[in-house]
């Protein structure tokens, strides 16, 4: 089994509705954003279009950011999800200058927002921050990189492992429209209000997303670097994944 994420961008609307769920789900800091939506400008001016483009961690099959982790604290799991051992990792940062993809986050630096939101709500133990609306510590997993990380150490997306982790095994997509597989699906799959998002089994020939990927030729970011993500992109007619058409706005 290799869980992978299918992502229409003639669907999308950058609505940030992922971006909401994965802060909620995930108890991110604010400007922490494990699921970015990226705004950008197209084409010349004086006309450029305005675009977006849903950014999570791309779950690679070939990650960067595991070859270059010292302590191997940043594994990848049978089920294909690169994850974090909190217990293990040192804070060397090596792995964020490794991901091509800027997909992954230290507690200890700069707040990216104000008020300092670690301030106001401050932790008595080793957890970075204490917010009154976290999940349970019966829920926490630190070797997995799951719940309020602890100071010093690298965060990043999990494809919501504690849920898709409790999946039957023999699951070829998790589709929150139905009751039974809904609460095993990733926060950002289920908050999408245009279902633009599509998560299941790369591995399963069967499965939607291995269909949809083959039917409608589903791109993956920077994938000339060899590192195989797991997310695809399905462009369409009128999508497209940002290249050096884009410009900056001023």
């Amino acid at each position: 089994m290799k869980w992978g994420m299918v992502i229409d961008l003639e669907k999308c609307t950058g609505c940030q509705a992922c971006t909401a769920a994965c802060s909620m789900e995930n108890t991110r800091l604010p400007g922490e954003q494990w699921h970015d939506v990226i705004f950008f400008n197209e084409g010349d001016y004086p006309s450029p279009q305005m675009k977006w483009f849903p950014r999570p961690c791309m779950q690679c099959e070939n990650p960067p950011c595991v070859a270059v982790c010292p302590v191997r604290a940043t594994y990848k799991t049978d089920d294909g999800v690169v994850l974090i051992d909190w217990n293990r990792c040192i804070g060397c940062k090596y792995c964020m200058i490794a991901c091509p993809y800027g997909a992954r986050f230290y507690t200890d630096e700069k707040p990216l927002a104000a008020p300092d939101i670690k301030a106001v709500f401050k932790s008595g133990d080793e957890h970075s921050w204490n917010p009154p609306w976290r999940q349970p510590e019966s829920k926490e997993d630190w070797e997995r990189g799951i719940g309020i990380q602890p100071n010093g150490v690298v965060s990043k997306c999990t494809f919501c492992y504690h849920r898709i982790s409790k999946a039957p095994r023999d699951t070829a997509d998790l589709d929150p429209s139905d009751p039974k597989q809904r609460e095993y699906t990733p926060a950002c799959v289920v908050a999408c209000p245009p279902t633009a998002r599509y998560f299941g089994n790369l591995d399963d020939p069967h499965s939607e997303v291995s269909k949809m990927i083959a039917n409608k030729r589903g791109t993956r970011l920077l994938d000339q670097l060899g590192t195989k993500p797991q997310v695809y992109y399905l462009t369409g007619d009128g999508g497209a994944v940002p290249s050096n058409r884009a410009i900056k706005t001023s």
